[in-house]
């Protein structure tokens, strides 16, 4: 059963909040900013309204889960501070005295409540809106490209990632007390995970059983971050499973397996839209839809502002399209800016390698251009892919020919297609916004060095959405609050 219970506490005690909490304290801030009573609306229908146990507030729930991306902690972590940490209390609407959730509540909060809502979407609507309504976009142009984030299942097997989690926990012991070293268990030497298991067991038994110890917040952030990872090896017995992951490629020699968000983002530095995709997916393929949101979320586009990924011919036509007209400030490349090629929407170019990617994955090996380069002659680059991987490849009937000593993919290039385009480049006013490409970047670093979305905290594309909503409405907001003081 769900009641208002948005509504403010009132306590004797609520007066501390004026003295203990800063005015430029920002959860004040953020509090004072936005208003959440559109995550009850939104997710009202999630809840029987008449029948059944009284439940948590979901504005409350969703703050637990703002608060956990703001600082990157664990579940466990954001209870407890929430106990003592007056801010906190603050911000979660919650008398100084009034008791806190069981961590476990947020796991069910983010499986029963949150599972079918586009959170992602609606969070940037709203944080775009928010934007609009204080006057703080001027610009007319986004600026597009994509960042990656690791699968929380790869690079480590599962027991890989118990023995990087213990390894931090006893490092964080070390530098409290070097003396634990002689006290520690014996460290598994198997290749057993069950034999691992029962190691970290064994080590946050030890640590636990120094009460001193284990109340230091270095020490107890990693103990928690190891039982968590323990939990979840023992209910799923692997965590190197991630079926919606894919490979991706930022260069010729490094991959990644993970997920990719496209973003668009105004000259302000607000987001405005957000796409999730597995990380083989090519950057051009998304602008369309990144322009689309953009727009409907209130941003007025004549200007779209990537890296050559964005090129492509389907792009560049936004400029003649009469309902749009979008000039596109990105460099061209003959390999993704020429006429018709074969199976053109099933190998995707990859920018940071220089290279295309078959259907399955696969990067090409090595390239070669073939024909002379006179005006009115077209050349070709051809692609080659290891023809050892295409003979066991899972798509080989439809792309392999069975004996073929070699397997290519071939580019034609008309170098008088885009000499619209290619003078664009030389004007002053390409050159002026090409220069603003650099704030997405610093962006891209914000979001995974400050707000944990270098990995995926969560197996499944759904859940990598829900990690993006949070971390995004987290930058949008602080920015507004920085443009608006």
């Amino acid at each position: 059963m769900l009641a208002q219970q948005q509504k403010l506490q009132f306590s004797a005690f609520s007066g501390l909040y004026a003295l203990i909490v800063p005015k430029d304290n920002l959860l004040r801030k953020i509090s004072e900013l936005i208003d959440f009573a559109f995550i009850y609306e939104e997710l009202l229908d999630k809840y029987c309204l008449n029948n059944g146990r009284m439940a948590e507030s979901p504005v409350r729930m969703f703050k637990y889960l703002l608060l956990k991306t703001i600082y990157t902690i664990s579940d466990v972590d954001v209870v407890e501070r929430s106990m003592y940490d007056m801010s906190f209390k603050y911000f979660l609407d919650m008398s100084p005295e009034e008791a806190v959730i069981n961590p476990s509540s947020l796991t069910k909060f983010r499986k029963l409540r949150l599972k079918d809502a586009d959170l992602l979407n609606l969070l940037i609507g709203k944080t775009v809106s928010l934007a609009i309504e204080k006057d703080i976009i001027k610009s007319r142009s986004i600026i597009v490209d994509a960042t990656h984030s690791l699968s929380r299942s790869n690079p480590y097997s599962a027991l890989e990632v118990l023995r990087e989690r213990s390894k931090l926990l006893r490092k964080a012991v070390y530098s409290i007390d070097e003396d634990m070293k002689g006290r520690m268990p014996e460290k598994n030497a198997s290749g057993e995970l069950a034999d691992e298991l029962a190691y970290c067991k064994e080590l946050e038994k030890l640590i636990e059983s120094d009460q001193a110890l284990c109340l230091i917040p270095a020490v107890k952030q990693k103990l928690n971050l190891l039982k968590e990872i323990v939990e979840d090896t023992q209910e799923n017995y692997t965590l190197s499973k991630d079926r919606d992951a894919r490979t991706g490629h930022k260069s010729v020699d490094s991959k990644f397996f993970g997920y990719k968000t496209h973003l668009a983002m105004t000259e302000e530095r607000i987001i405005t839209a957000a796409v999730v995709t597995s990380g083989e997916k090519g950057d051009g393929p998304e602008l369309p839809i990144l322009l689309k949101i953009s727009q409907d979320n209130g941003i007025q586009v004549d200007t779209v502002i990537g890296d050559s990924a964005y090129s492509g011919k389907e792009n560049l036509k936004l400029k003649d399209k009469s309902d749009q007209n979008i000039n596109i400030v990105a460099k061209l490349n003959p390999s993704i800016t020429q006429g018709f090629r074969k199976d053109e929407d099933r190998f995707d170019y990859n920018k940071a390698a220089d290279m295309f990617v078959c259907p399955a994955g696969h990067i090409a090996i090595r390239k070669a251009r073939q024909g002379e380069k006179n005006v009115g002659k077209n050349q070709v680059d051809t692609y080659y892919f290891d023809v050892e991987k295409c003979k066991i490849c899972s798509l080989k009937d439809s792309c392999y020919k069975t004996g073929a000593k070699t397997k290519s993919y071939s580019v034609s290039i008309k170098s008088s297609l885009h000499k619209g385009q290619m003078a664009f480049q030389q004007t002053e006013y390409y050159r002026e916004k090409a220069s603003h490409r650099y704030k997405i970047e610093a962006k891209n670093s914000e979001l995974k060095n400050v707000h944990g979305y270098g990995r995926a905290i969560s197996n499944g594309i759904t859940n990598m959405q829900m990690q993006g909503a949070l971390a995004i409405f987290t930058v949008n907001l602080k920015r507004i609050l920085k443009l608006t003081t």
